[in-house]
């Protein structure tokens, strides 16, 4: 009963979503051209499927997805890591990063322009700047927050400070780590769909998107929105709920 519930319902409000947005082209008062149908958006979708256009947009935008992503993990997790474990770190980058954390991602774009020219390169290296700080909050709020009592049990059982950080301090921390991660991820997926817009990058979702937009087919910008909704969804269920299981549901540290 659990997991019909947990597959019906969410089935369920986007059958909602689909009659309601079909009812409004229909009987909106919209031009099709503005408010395509869902037939005209599934048309479209099944087009640039077709013909490649599609998967060459969703590929470029997947490699500078995991480009920036990748920098943003390692450099998150480190630089939190590090302001989590030692006071000195956390008092000379806590300034720094609660300062730029509220800044948003696409107010560093004309700079990455100035510094990197158009492209690939200053399209990643963005997304990696952009995302990293939300990494670097939640990793090291997590490692604050192990139990004193965890680090105390350890050290009286004879824990070297590499076993102790090993067995206690990242497993402890792990769940705030991949919220973190999580939330870096959606972060890194937003920024990167409008940074395509202003970058000059010859393929991408958002290139298509703003491609779209110049010659009013709102049923492919609509199309490639669909396709960003529904890798978001693979990256959430096919990746990070199966590290989850894997690890901190398996530890019985949350629950599934």
């Amino acid at each position: 009963m659990r997991r019909a519930l947990s597959i019906g319902l969410p089935v369920a409000t986007f059958a909602v979503i689909a009659v309601a947005w079909q009812l409004f082209a229909t009987y909106g008062g919209y031009s099709h051209k503005l408010v395509p149908g869902l037939g005209a958006i599934a048309a479209a979708f099944v087009r640039l499927s077709g013909n490649g256009i599609m998967l060459s947009a969703t590929v470029a935008t997947l490699y500078r997805l995991a480009g920036g992503f990748v920098i943003a993990a390692i450099v998150g997790v480190a630089l939190g890591i590090a302001m989590g474990r030692r006071q000195w770190v956390e008092d000379t980058l806590l300034p720094i990063v609660t300062f730029l954390y509220p800044i948003p991602g696409l107010a560093y774009a004309p700079l990455f322009v100035l510094w990197f020219g158009l492209g690939d390169l200053p399209t990643i290296l963005l997304v990696g700047v952009a995302s990293c700080f939300t990494v670097i909050i939640n990793t090291w709020k997590g490692v604050k927050a192990v139990k004193p009592v965890w680090l105390r049990s350890a050290e009286v059982m004879g824990a070297r400070d590499r076993d102790m950080f090993r067995r206690v301090v990242l497993p402890g921390a792990l769940p705030y780590v991949l919220i973190g991660l999580r939330l870096g991820l959606a972060q890194a997926w937003r920024i990167l769909i409008a940074v395509e817009m202003l970058m000059s990058v010859q393929r991408g979702l958002g290139w298509l998107i703003f491609g779209a937009q110049t010659f009013l087919n709102t049923d492919v910008m609509l199309a490639s929105i669909g396709m960003i909704g529904i890798i978001g969804i693979l990256l959430e269920r096919q990746v990070f709920a199966r590290i989850e299981r894997w690890t901190v549901v398996r530890w019985g540290m949350v629950t599934a």
